[in-house]
Parts: C-alpha cells; structure tokens; sequence
C-alpha cells in the first residue's frame, strides 16, 4: 500500500482550513516582522533585541561581554538602545553573554 498523497489548500477555500479541523488563519505579515526584534528594560535603559540566526551572519564581530570573537554562522544577539538614532550603536553579543550581562564584574562597560 502506497502512502496518501498531501492536498494542496484551495486559496479559495475557507482560511481556517475547512472541515473544522481548528487551523487558524495566517498571521499578518506585520505580526511576524514585530517579532523579530524586542524590547527589554534593565537598570541602563531601554535596549532593541535581535536574535540573530547562525546562517545570517557572515562575519566575525567581537563580543563586548566577554571582549572574544563570534565567529561566522554562530547564532548570536544584537542590541542597540531604544533611542532615536540608537541604530548606530548596534553590538553584536554571544547569546549567553547578553543574558548574563548584569553578573559581570566592576569596570565593565555596555560597549
């Protein structure tokens, strides 16, 4: 016996995937493109956050936590302030050192 062959969805068709199988309808582009980045809050301000995948990095950028290289195709974060202009100050950081950025000792800086 051969599998069953998958159904292409009829665009014209109800968006919800018919038959009451409880698809929901696709998301708004905005919702999606919103989601890329967020804001977190902490005691230095308001901070913009990417996640960045390993595939979409093509260069080595220097983490400003730990002050090492993060090699092409690590997945990695990218933070900028919330601030108009902010853009420009954008640092590329490991995962693990962005979230563990306030047990770093005295003398550390954001940059």
């Amino acid at each position: 016996m051969s599998p069953r062959r998958a159904r292409r969805a009829d665009p014209r068709a109800d968006p919800r995937g018919g038959k009451g199988r409880g698809r929901d309808a696709p998301r708004p582009l905005e919702d999606a493109l919103r989601g890329m980045e967020r804001v977190e809050e902490g005691p230095d301000g308001e901070w913009k956050v990417r996640n960045v995948s390993g595939a979409a990095s093509g260069k080595v950028y220097r983490c400003p936590g730990c002050d090492q290289e993060i090699p092409s195709g690590l997945p990695h974060v990218v933070s900028w302030p919330n601030w108009v202009g902010g853009e420009g100050e954008r640092r590329h950081w490991h995962t693990a050192c962005w979230r563990k950025r306030w047990d770093r000792g005295p003398g550390r800086f954001r940059y």
